[in-house]
């Protein structure tokens, strides 16, 4: 298990909630109930993974519908999502199961991995809070988001340029003026100048994303 908390970035104050994060129903009832199995934390995570995607989605695409936010939720927390996220950290290795479910690859089963995610997500959750548990979740979306262009992508930058090329003489330029967190975890800040005017600031989990906010704030200025 320290292998795991290594793996995913969170160190448990109380083992005893990986541990049962990581029990298939299967495995509990082979010690006769002895021990507790991940289902109750499962509902729990379900339910933290749900609010965290729906809140970095809501602040970080306002120019998307309410219709289009839904669809982008659902297809983030669906099995088959969870189920690549657990094979990023190999989480089929960790989970205890029956003798008959390894005999039949339980530990390759996309059902069961995708509910031990959910499991994981709410022992960080109750072990040290919805921060912990929020990094821990956007670590996985935000790539999965920029890997497979789930999200219809507006480039603002482009947008900014092309406006700004109307005029010859009008410069713009993006610094970098700030940036924060341990390195897994960074947040970068930007600024977008106007011939040294700052028209603009915007935040992200990297540079690229924090210039792209700062164009989008110089366009709301400007009336794009």
């Amino acid at each position: 298990m320290q292998e795991l908390q290594k793996v995913i970035g969170y160190q448990f104050n109380n083992l005893d909630l990986l541990c049962e994060a990581l029990t298939h129903s299967s495995f509990a009832n082979e010690q006769h109930k002895k021990t507790k199995c991940n289902e109750r934390l499962e509902f729990l995570g379900d339910a933290v993974l749900s609010i965290v995607v729906a809140d970095y989605l809501f602040k970080n695409y306002p120019e998307l519908p309410e219709g289009e936010l839904t669809k982008l939720r659902a297809s983030l927390v669906c099995e088959k999502t969870l189920f690549d996220f657990a094979k990023q950290i190999n989480l089929g290795t960790y989970i205890k199961l029956s003798n008959g479910e390894i005999r039949n690859g339980g530990n390759k089963r996309p059902s069961i991995l995708s509910d031990a995610f959910e499991a994981l997500i709410a022992a960080i959750y109750i072990d040290g809070g919805m921060e912990p548990a929020r990094k821990h979740i956007l670590n996985f979306v935000i790539p999965y988001i920029e890997q497979y262009n789930k999200i219809p992508f507006r480039d603002y930058k482009t947008k900014l340029q092309e406006i700004i090329q109307k005029n010859p003489d009008e410069k713009i330029e993006y610094i970098l003026v700030g940036e924060s967190g341990p390195d897994h975890d960074k947040h970068f800040k930007v600024e977008v100048h106007l011939n040294s005017n700052v028209i603009g600031r915007g935040g992200g989990r990297t540079k690229k994303e924090a210039a792209q906010q700062a164009a989008r704030e110089a366009l709301e200025l400007m009336g794009y």
